[in-house]
């Protein structure tokens, strides 16, 4: 047997062992043929070389054969390895797709993949929890099945231009979903590239509806804290500068220059009407030429005004087209008790201001300035020496005065009021009558007229003392007003009012007394100065009217404490201290007392009645 056999064998037995090995390790059957394989050539092999008598160089292919079958098992285990490792990392793979198939299936966020046009590849079930549409229904479709409309198109286009540009969009939508609901989702589209060319796309969607719900809530409460505190601080200013206003025009300025400082505010001002009846602008700040306008042609707002001014309602009106930046007018009324002193307009931007300054705010804010407006008035009066003295024609059949005269038949005069309770007012009446029990069972019968006494009667007249309720000088009073006479004619059945206003602004008085009378007919107006009746110049006249022995008398009571309860001293004893008679001293007192009390409560130098005390 020659070498070239014998290596030949060798190699064959080597690769059958180490087919085994390899078969053993890695149980792949392709090594169990090759050894079968190697075994059966290494078994001809040897059958050969027991045969042969030749030089053994025929054998030499039988040898390269060999090699090449050690080398198909080396490069074959090699092979398995690497299709070993293939296997292993495919298996890994696949698990990991398993866990990301399960993950998408049972994510709460709706995941969805669509081709680079944007029709719709697959679905996760989430996606019907957040569009209302199943899994199944949207495949083939696109995205756009469920756009609101809220986004215009193009938010869409800046979208779709940023993910085909390889990039990441999110961001919140509005969408609807399939029951028509709108629904806030916060969405995440993603590009999947391959050399730089977007093969499809991904996104991730997740509703987000009660969390920017709430978001919105406290960002809307956050803006109306944020309106209340500037309203609050605003109403605080108008509040401070009240308190420094002396006049009524001083109230009006403060009021409105605070307001015009608002941003909300394009024009304020305080609008009433003349005795005309015209509407006018008191006082206009900011762009008062947009407060003259709506004045004069502002349709839409000239009702809400006229409401304010007339009947005292505060409202807002948003239908403001004739003046630029005006959106929204609101009137508020400045009020005090019965009296209305015109209204505050303020032009806003848009009815944001309004929603702010609520009804109830505006009435309370109209109230306040009416009561600054009226404090005021009554300051200029108390200085103010002008008086105007306006006289109406009146009728009302309901009034206790004009029931009375058809009761009696006779004139009626209110002579003289006063304060008798917190509800009535003690009235001194005068009625042409000599029979004064007539005339007190008549008053008796008369409603809003009680407890009638007889103060004096003559042969022509009869003054009685009776308990009025809602009385006219409480009316006037609110406006600083007077009575100086009221007489009812019974023949003609109307009556003559002579009303003392102080200053020039008569129209309250006007108003109020419309509302107090069934009819009542301005008849004349007359300007006058009103004397100024210091204490000293009283003093003066009462000395001058007494005689010195009267206001002996007088002086000497006072000081003697004659006046007081208990009397220090009684009229005797101050009788003694002038060295007189009782009698001659009584008739000194009673003097200077008549020419007092004539000085305090008779009429005037004109023949008015001073009705009100």
């Amino acid at each position: 047997m020659n070498a070239i056999i014998l290596a030949s064998i060798g190699l064959r037995v080597a690769g059958i062992g180490y087919s085994l090995v390899l078969l053993r390790r890695s149980g792949d059957r392709r090594f169990g043929f090759l050894t079968v394989l190697l075994v059966l050539m290494a078994a001809r092999q040897v059958l050969t070389a027991l045969g042969s008598t030749g030089t053994g160089l025929e054998e030499l292919p039988g040898l390269v054969v060999s090699g090449l079958a050690v080398l198909t098992v080396h490069y074959l285990s090699r092979y398995v390895e690497e299709e070993a490792a293939v296997k292993r990392e495919l298996r890994s793979l696949n698990d990991e797709l398993a866990v990301f198939e399960k993950a998408v299936e049972h994510a709460g966020h709706a995941i969805f993949f669509t081709d680079p046009d944007g029709t719709i590849t697959y679905a996760n079930p989430a996606i019907e929890t957040v569009t209302g549409y199943a899994p199944e229904t949207v495949v083939g479709r696109n995205p756009r099945l469920w756009q609101s409309g809220e986004q215009d198109d193009a938010f869409y286009d800046r979208m779709w231009e940023t993910i085909t540009d390889g990039e990441v969009w999110d961001g919140e939508i509005v969408n609807q979903d399939a029951s028509g609901e709108l629904r806030w989702v916060d969405v995440t589209i993603a590009p999947v590239t391959e050399d730089g060319d977007v093969e499809r796309f991904v996104a991730v969607e997740t509703d987000v509806t009660d969390r920017k719900e709430r978001q919105l809530r406290i960002e809307e409460q956050n803006e109306r804290l944020s309106r209340l505190n500037r309203v609050n601080e605003l109403l605080r200013d108008v509040n401070r500068r009240l308190v420094t206003a002396t006049t009524r025009e001083d109230v009006e300025e403060a009021v409105t220059d605070r307001f015009a400082d608002d941003p909300w505010v394009v024009t304020a001002g305080v609008v009433d009407r003349t005795a005309s009846g015209r509407l006018r602008v008191r006082y206009a700040t900011a762009d008062g030429d947009a407060l003259e306008t709506l004045v004069d042609d502002g349709e839409d707002a000239l009702a809400t005004i006229t409401a304010g001014i007339d009947h005292g309602r505060t409202g807002t009106t948003q239908c403001v087209t004739v003046v630029d930046d005006v959106a929204a007018v609101g009137v508020v009324p400045l009020s005090y008790r019965e009296t209305t002193y015109g209204a505050l307009v303020l032009g806003a931007r848009d009815a944001t201001l309004f929603e702010v300054l609520r009804h109830d705010v505006r009435v309370e804010l109209g109230e306040t300035v009416g009561s600054a407006i009226n404090a005021a008035e009554r300051r200029r009066e108390l200085v103010d020496e002008r008086v105007t003295e306006l006289t109406f024609s009146v009728d009302d059949d309901a009034d206790p005065l004009f029931d009375l005269a058809a009761e009696t038949a006779c004139d009626v005069e209110l002579t003289r009021t006063t304060t008798a309770g917190a509800d009535d007012r003690v009235c001194f009446v005068s009625v042409s009558s000599d029979d004064s029990e007539a005339v007190v069972a008549a008053t008796e019968a008369v409603d809003g007229l009680s407890v009638p006494t007889v103060v004096s009667a003559t042969d022509d007249e009869c003054l009685l003392r009776v308990s009025m309720t809602d009385p006219l000088a409480d009316t006037l009073a609110t406006h600083g007003a007077t009575v100086a006479a009221l007489t009812v004619d019974a023949d003609e059945a109307r009556g003559r009012l002579v009303v003392d206003v102080p200053g020039g602004d008569v129209r309250p008085v006007v108003q109020a007394l419309d509302g107090q009378f069934e009819t009542c007919t301005l008849v004349s107006r007359q300007d006058r100065e009103r004397p100024v009746e210091t204490a000293d110049s009283f003093r003066d006249e009462l000395t001058t009217a007494l005689t010195d022995r009267q206001l002996e008398a007088l002086r000497t009571a006072h000081l003697a404490g004659y006046f007081e309860w208990p009397r220090e001293h009684s009229g005797q004893d101050v009788a003694d201290m002038m060295d007189i008679s009782q009698s001659t001293y009584m008739q000194h007192l009673r003097a200077a007392e008549r020419k007092l009390t004539a000085a305090l409560f008779a009429s005037d130098d004109d023949g008015r009645s001073l009705a009100t005390a």
